[in-house]
């Protein structure tokens, strides 16, 4: 299916701007101590009748109203205030920096999809993308376009949202997707003023100007047109649990409330996503949860009624895409021998498929190599894949021939990029590592030409300074875990060294080794960068994943530790020198390792962390929890119960020397609500029996994301990672 076109701009929404100048407001007198607070007896029983005790449940306020809780985030924040001031002058030199590798007017590689070409720009001292497009034409091609977004010509553009003047006035504003009509005229598009990922729907004609009156709320950055030109299917949300239940579809002028309603899901294990076929044919509407899939497909030209490619069943997944009179399909389905295909394989159907009996094996499946997705061209098709931890390119042509894109480095990290239109030659790729910026790639598969459309520019960067490596350490239960390294080149691997770790480990999302601007200022002052591929994360293929959740999951905490341990022990860090980050589930991972291996860390960052796993999960009013049973488990049985409690970050606080921390979180956070680190924060106010500082910001205006808008984001990361340098003892840049 193809992605919405916004989505795929998403890179560029890290630009930054240039601090304001505007006169900042006289500081208010610091807080003596860190805040207090208070504790008011809560029992949380599961159904079972296990019962804890939740003294800081209170701070839970689904309203974001109560004047109490509002107080305490509000105090932390001047406690944050107070305790970074001294730092205030590291900061904004880090600040600068980054800024100063940022080229502010940059545009992204414009694709050709109907005879227009598509791209996203950001001026210079702003903080959002204007998305536009043109036509395609005699001399107009990508790197024609790009030409001219640099010289600052930008006649012949149209404009589709000027994001900027959007947001104009607002504290957060985000536009999660867009879509144009199939003949070019009109744009849909959602948009979020809250950062709850609720988002609004508004049309526009692109050749009149003419802004329609309807609105549609309460829906998922989703959107996709039927042939028509008037009906628009969207996905609705839950106002309450905001999960993906109604696909519906709008008809331009007429009432949002006679919206028809075309699919409902009843199940809220799973997650909905609706979208159109490489060929235009079909639109489509995808349910999938942790261990199933299923697909409904109807013409795009007359979508009234929609088909099921194959009907669900628990442990079977798929995905699917149709070109050429057929549909290719990514599964791990078992093959005729009853075994399944652990790391998936593709299979083909028929256009009127209606169950797995009509699939025929096409690419076999491999156990050791993932295949992660894959693009279908009229002359071939790419597979994205990954093998001994790292991702390749497979190309699959029309003669049976295979080949494999080249890689440029031993640690890198390669994806299929935008390739809009089918029948090109030519594949898009992107190309990035830890030392080489974001490259994207065209290569013409008939001749193996390869074309260089963009390098990220990075001004000031030389690349020949630093040095990335693969080492992979053997955890303790024997396995063998990649971790990818960064350093500036001079580096003695003499046990000196301060190192900054980070890793994720759920939901088989991988971490793969890519250009980081920011983390450039750490190299410079000596740190070294690692990701650990830890289990959880699907790096190493599907088992991968498996080993690192539900029953398994101290698995990710374990390989955290012994990789930090394994990379002291080789020189790379001192054994007082390590900082650790993560985020969101890696903010779980964050709190765990906190708990279980303290004195192995000096400083951790954990952001926007799921920390409250149990009380969350025996929560179904909570966005995602239903979701997530077979990620994390299911509470309300005492195995799982049992299970989650032994490294829950929130249970698990007790009396001991904890390392300095910095916890962020977003009020308007829908994926992990604010209240789970505030609760943490407050409980390790209580018992952490070591001196090191324990800093939490909430951003009052902000999601899951962070605040919305460049500047902001980087304000931010500057401000955490002068935080990390203070307790490793590291200033200055060399």
């Amino acid at each position: 299916m193809k992605l919405p076109a916004s989505l795929l701009l998403a890179l560029l929404m890290t630009l930054p701007t240039p601090p304001s100048n505007a006169a900042a407001a006289p500081p208010a007198a610091p807080p003596a101590t860190a805040p207090d607070a208070a504790r008011k007896p809560h029992p949380v029983t599961a159904p079972f009748g296990a019962t804890r005790e939740d003294e800081y449940y209170w701070l839970r306020d689904d309203d974001r109203k109560d004047a109490a809780m509002l107080a305490y985030l509000e105090a932390e924040n001047a406690w944050t205030d107070a305790v970074m001031a001294p730092l205030k002058p590291l900061q904004d030199k880090l600040y600068d920096e980054i800024v100063g590798r940022i080229k502010q007017d940059d545009s992204s590689v414009p694709y050709r999809e109907r005879g227009w070409w598509y791209y996203s720009r950001f001026e210079r001292g702003k903080d959002y993308p204007v998305h536009a497009r043109r036509q395609d034409g005699p001399g107009i091609d990508a790197l024609s376009i790009q030409a001219a977004n640099e010289r600052g010509d930008f006649a012949g553009e149209q404009v589709l949202l000027d994001v900027n003047a959007m947001a104009e006035g607002k504290g957060y504003f985000s536009v999660g997707d867009y879509a144009v009509s199939q003949d070019n005229r009109i744009l849909a598009w959602a948009d979020d003023a809250v950062g709850r990922r609720q988002y609004t729907i508004r049309f526009r004609d692109l050749e009149t100007g003419r802004v329609w009156p309807e609105t549609i709320e309460g829906v998922s950055p989703n959107l996709v047109w039927a042939d028509d030109n008037r009906t628009l299917f969207y996905v609705e949300n839950d106002p309450e649990t905001l999960l993906t239940v109604r696909v519906k579809k709008h008809v331009l002028g007429t009432p949002v409330a006679q919206d028809a309603l075309v699919y409902e899901e009843h199940d809220d294990s799973f997650y909905m996503g609706i979208g159109r076929t490489r060929d235009d044919r079909f639109v489509t509407i995808g349910v999938e949860s942790t261990v199933a899939s299923e697909l409904r497909y109807a013409p795009a030209a007359d979508p009234r009624a929609f088909t099921v490619l194959a009907k669900r069943q628990r442990d079977v997944e798929y995905d699917a895409d149709h070109l050429g009179g057929r549909w290719v399909i990514r599964t791990n389905a078992p093959g005729a021998d009853g075994r399944p295909a652990t790391n998936f394989k593709l299979a083909t159907a028929p256009s009127d498929a209606t169950s797995r009996a009509q699939w025929s094996d096409w690419l076999a499946h491999d156990p050791g190599v993932f295949i992660e997705e894959f693009e279908l061209f009229d002359g071939f098709t790419a597979v994205a894949e990954r093998s001994g931890g790292l991702e390749r390119i497979r190309l699959l042509k029309a003669d049976g021939s295979q080949q494999y894109v080249a890689a440029d480095e031993p640690v890198y990290s390669m994806g299929l990029s935008v390739n809009a239109e089918p029948d090109s030659g030519w594949l898009r790729y992107g190309y990035t590592s830890l030392a080489t910026p974001a490259t994207t790639y065209e290569l013409n598969v008939a001749t193996g030409e390869r074309r260089l459309l963009k390098q990220q520019p990075v001004p000031g960067y030389d690349p020949a300074k630093y040095v990335t490596e693969r080492v992979w350490v053997t955890a303790r239960d024997g396995a063998k875990v990649p971790v990818s390294l960064v350093y500036r080149k001079g580096l003695r691997k003499d046990g000196t060294a301060p190192l900054f770790q980070y890793a994720y480990g759920s939901y088989g999302i991988s971490m793969d080794p890519g250009f980081n601007s920011p983390v450039v200022s750490l190299l410079d002052r000596g740190v070294v960068y690692a990701i650990a591929h830890i289990r959880g994360g699907q790096e190493m293929g599907r088992q991968w994943y498996e080993d690192g959740k539900l029953l398994k999951k101290q698995n990710t905490f374990n390989d955290f530790v012994d990789v930090t341990r394994e990379l002291v022990k080789l020189g790379y860090a001192a054994p007082g020198r390590v900082a650790a980050s993560g985020g969101s589930a890696g903010g779980l991972l964050m709190g765990a390792v906190a708990n279980q291996a303290p004195a192995d860390y000096r400083v951790m960052v954990a952001q926007v962390p799921f920390v409250d796993v149990v009380t969350t999960m025996l929560d179904e009013s909570i966005p995602l929890t239903t979701n997530e049973y077979d990620e994390w488990g299911n509470p309300q049985e005492r195995r799982f119960y049992d299970y989650m409690l032994s490294y829950s970050p929130y249970d698990n606080v007790r009396a001991q020397d904890y390392p300095a921390l910095f916890v962020g979180t977003g009020l308007w956070d829908s994926q992990v609500q604010y209240w789970e680190p505030a609760k943490w924060v407050a409980r390790l106010r209580d018992v952490n029996t070591g001196t090191r500082p324990v800093v939490f910001r909430t951003n009052m205006e902000a999601g899951h994301g962070g605040k919305s808008g460049r500047f902001q984001r980087f304000r931010e990361q500057a401000e955490y990672y002068a935080f990390v340098l203070d307790q490793l003892g590291v200033a200055e840049a060399k």
